[in-house]
């Protein structure tokens, strides 16, 4: 069995539209091989909100539930969040999206890898804990 991964919205999104790149195929690699996909509260909110027709979200919603949702109190999760963009802001390093580091804190809090395509990942994980795997788009 593979390490377990978080993979970031951008990824899910990519894989459900059946775009083909490395990071969504290794997703499908993933969900193939039955290997650990973990999603974090923030990624299933990002993926769902964007889905328009009603039929398509409860149904990528019934497929969701069968991965394992990371748990964390919300306070925790928040405030852990917080303290991450707060210590990046006093190195003079902006993140443009706080959900960002409301994932990257779920994903150094489980000590798992964050597969994503998104800069502001790379930053967080230069000046952190964060591990990831950057996949090209």
């Amino acid at each position: 069995m593979s390490e377990p991964f978080i993979f970031d919205t951008s990824v899910w999104i990519d894989f459900l539209r059946n775009k083909r790149n490395p990071a969504s195929e290794l997703l499908a690699a993933y969900i193939e091989r039955n290997d650990p996909v973990l999603l974090v509260p923030t990624i299933l909110q990002e993926i769902l909100q964007g889905i328009r027709e009603d039929a398509q979200y409860n149904h990528i919603k019934d497929i969701l539930s069968y991965f394992t949702v990371l748990q964390a109190s919300s306070i925790e999760a928040a405030i852990g969040a917080a303290d991450l963009y707060r210590m990046l802001r006093k190195k003079g390093l902006t993140i443009r999206k706080s959900n960002d580091c409301l994932i990257a804190w779920y994903a150094i809090t489980f000590s798992t890898t964050l597969v994503h395509a998104d800069n502001d990942f790379d930053i967080i994980s230069a000046h952190s804990k964060l591990r990831t795997r950057k996949a090209k788009k």
